[in-house]
């Protein structure tokens, strides 16, 4: 917060000993809500959960798991409620959406028709053309801001309501209809689910050189495992991360939502680290968004705060290059050239890993894809080593489009999709 100085200085009336602090209000679910609400879910034959950012503040995941077992309704978290429900979960669905989302997370919600959303906004990257999301499905939309129900489309039925005071009362009415045998079984629909994603897997493991980036997060899921906190931002490299890393923790994806900071990710994974000593965090940049605010790596190495960032560079302005091709255009957002004082970088511009050692912190550069995952381990022991920021940068093929679309039933895919367990080896849910 910065106040000018005409501000500070400033002075006002206030009489201290009348002034009392405005009460925060927490709405919380009645239990008559709560009734209509199960009861439309129980109505349902193919009923899902939206589980949102909301579920996080409330410090809620727990409550959302256990109602999602009770009843046996799989669960879709958006991009800010990744991590409410493990992606090794048996209910968990997939996200759904125009770019951080999965074919078979997509694929089941058009086929379901009860969608229960629980502190989510229903953002437009989320539900793609509203005509399209909504259609043949009966919404129920639980929120603790009531200007957000019915903000984008009107719910069959709003509560406003805490996450997390919403789920407890949730969990009350299920349990009492499954004392009295009227829980309706979910095996099926949940079955359908899984199947869905074991056919919808995207395909990581590739061999070519330069890298493609996708089997940099392959790579990430077998290095790190389910504790390690996760920063990003925007760009082609969010996108493809949401799509093909796994998060098994709530705060464990850290990221800017939907507005786009470029920058934001390098001191954001220095909060986290600071927060969070103990942890494991990786951030994750592409190449211009590491360099918006790179000399904050500096702070890293004055105050000894380790992290990896994993800095995945095609010399490129991916996502604004992807986004012209709608428009037949092809304005250059490159970001090569051919470094007189660095020719090992081989054209791609900024000598990224002299930088990085200039202000003090690791660096290590990877052009092989068999080299990714020694240099994810060799940099987990250098953080230990030097307490300092480690930077793995992953030399990638200046081209890649990612998997993306303006509805739902509409992504286009870039690649095919995996054919056998080989072709995605960390995944969650494995072809035979």
């Amino acid at each position: 917060i910065d106040l000018p100085v005409d501000v500070q200085v400033a002075e006002i009336e206030f009489d201290i000993a009348t002034y009392e602090p405005l009460v925060v209000h927490r709405p919380a679910a009645t239990r008559g809500q709560a009734r209509k609400a199960i009861e439309m879910l129980n109505a349902a034959e193919r009923p899902l959960i939206v589980a949102g950012g909301g579920i996080v503040n409330a410090d809620a995941a727990g409550l959302l798991v256990e109602f999602a077992e009770l009843t046996g309704v799989p669960v879709v978290p958006t991009l800010m409620g990744w991590g409410t429900i493990a992606d090794d979960h048996p209910l968990y669905a997939g996200m759904v959406g125009l770019q951080t989302s999965h074919p078979y997370g997509n694929a089941s919600m058009l086929e379901s028709d009860f969608v229960l959303g629980i502190g989510n906004r229903w953002a437009n990257r989320h539900t793609g053309g509203v005509e399209t999301y909504t259609r043949g499905r009966t919404f129920v939309h639980v929120d603790i801001e009531p200007t957000q129900i019915g903000r984008v489309f009107a719910p069959d039925f709003g509560i406003t309501s805490d996450a997390g005071a919403a789920l407890k009362v949730f969990i009350e009415v299920a349990r009492e209809l499954a004392a009295a045998g009227e829980l309706r079984d979910r095996s099926d629909w949940a079955g359908q689910v899984r199947a869905r994603k074991v056919l919808g897997q995207r395909k990581t493991h590739f061999d070519n050189v330069p890298i493609k980036p996708q089997r940099v997060y392959e790579e990430m899921n077998r290095a790190f495992g389910p504790d390690v906190r996760y920063v990003s931002t925007i760009g082609l490299s969010q996108i493809q991360a949401s799509q093909l890393l796994h998060v098994y923790k709530p705060r464990h994806w850290i990221n800017a939502g939907q507005a786009g900071p470029l920058g934001w990710t390098l001191p954001a994974a220095l909060g986290v680290a600071t927060a969070d000593p103990d942890a494991t965090v990786v951030a994750l940049s592409g190449d211009y968004d590491f360099q918006f605010l790179i000399e904050e790596l500096a702070v890293g190495a004055q105050f000894n705060i380790p992290y990896i960032h994993v800095l995945v560079n095609n010399s490129y302005l991916g996502l604004i290059r992807q986004a012209q091709r709608a428009f037949s255009m092809d304005y250059y957002v490159q970001l090569d050239f051919d470094n007189i004082n660095s020719p090992e970088v081989g054209g791609y511009g900024v000598d990224h890993v002299k930088v990085v050692e200039g202000l003090g912190c690791k660096a290590i550069r990877v052009h092989e894809p068999d080299d990714i995952g020694p240099a994810l381990e060799e940099a987990k022991k250098l953080i230990v080593e030097h307490r300092v920021p480690v930077v793995v940068e992953c030399i990638l093929e200046r081209v890649t489009n990612v998997s993306m679309g303006l509805d739902i039933d509409n992504i286009v895919e870039f690649e095919e999709l995996a054919l056998s367990a080989a072709d995605a080896p960390t995944a969650t849910a494995l072809l035979d």
